[in-house]
């Protein structure tokens, strides 16, 4: 709110992603203020909360739904709230393709749940 005093604040930009929702009260506000919210490290990033990582506890629901563990967490920002933004980084015209493709993969509310639940044990 101080910030808004000083400058029109149009978008807040956050650590966000499947495994990591500390900043959900930030979400939460940027939904209610109609502001742009962008995810930062919005598939893990690197270190422990990587969904790169082997044995991710999310690998076998993406089997299940035929996409990439990429595609399923972009797939579930996405969908989490109209505001959400996320910018995954890309190397490569395959990784864009991939995470292009996850906008096409529509989550029921069932498979959102199992991944929510899915995450918090990775």
């Amino acid at each position: 709110e101080r910030a808004k005093k000083v400058v029109p604040i149009v978008s807040i930009q956050n650590r966000y992603n499947i495994t990591d929702r500390d900043s959900e009260d930030a979400l939460k506000y940027c939904q209610k203020e109609k502001m742009g919210f962008i995810p930062w490290a919005p598939i893990g990033g690197s270190g422990s909360r990587s969904l790169s990582k082997p044995s991710n506890a999310l690998e076998a629901e993406a089997k299940r739904l035929n996409v990439s563990v990429v595609q399923l967490a972009l797939a579930w920002l996405l969908q989490r709230s109209p505001v959400m933004l996320p910018i995954p980084g890309t190397s490569s015209l395959a990784h864009l393709e991939e995470n292009m493709a996850a906008a096409k993969l529509q989550l029921s509310a069932e498979e959102r749940k199992r991944i929510e639940d899915l995450a918090r044990k990775s």
